[in-house]
């Protein structure tokens, strides 16, 4: 009710910060310009993902370009790659995988971690990852995942499984079973 109440009156529900409304708003917006603009990532690129997560981030005083310094994760040791050059050629090398598959769940998939694995922005990179393996389910007519039912200490541990020994089995479940859901729930 709260958030319902935030989408369409614009009022912040008590206990709430602003910064929350703010992501939320956001994430809606994001959200309504793939509808209205379906084959937005196909083909996938560079500058589409750049276009999204610079819709995440509005009004949040962040960069929204690609990061020029290093980033730490919590939990892991793993580090991004830390070269504003070198981020740019694992996006492109990421668009050039996923534009080069043709199961739409495969091209989803690697979307949302290996734009997490890649971190390109200061902030926003888990949101725009998840919006933009949305988009990409969408544009093939599936409905998108909200991972509204994932535990969350378990999507951390299966994305650092991922980032520590690109082991994606974890991480894979949690889609299909969260595909699944969506379908269960809303369709």
């Amino acid at each position: 009710m709260e958030t319902e109440r935030l989408l369409k009156e614009r009022k912040t529900a008590d206990g709430k910060t602003l910064e929350e409304a703010v992501m939320l708003l956001n994430l809606k917006y994001a959200l309504d310009f793939i509808l209205e603009h379906p084959g937005y990532v196909e083909p996938l690129s560079v500058a589409g993902i750049e276009d999204i997560h610079s819709i995440l981030i509005k009004d949040f005083g962040v960069d929204g370009n690609i990061r020029r310094r290093r980033v730490g994760i919590t939990g892991t040791n793993y580090l991004p790659l830390e070269n504003e050059f070198q981020i740019r050629e694992a996006l492109a090398d990421t668009c050039n995988l996923v534009n080069g598959k043709t199961n739409v769940f495969e091209k989803a998939l690697l979307v949302l971690v290996l734009l997490s694995y890649i971190q390109p922005f200061n902030d926003g990179n888990k949101r725009t990852a998840r919006i933009v393996s949305n988009a990409v389910l969408l544009n093939h007519n599936h409905c998108p995942l909200s991972f509204r039912t994932v535990d969350s200490m378990g999507y951390k541990k299966a994305m650092l499984l991922f980032y520590e020994q690109n082991n994606i089995t974890a991480f894979k479940k949690i889609f299909i079973d969260q595909f699944e859901f969506a379908v269960r729930t809303y369709f």
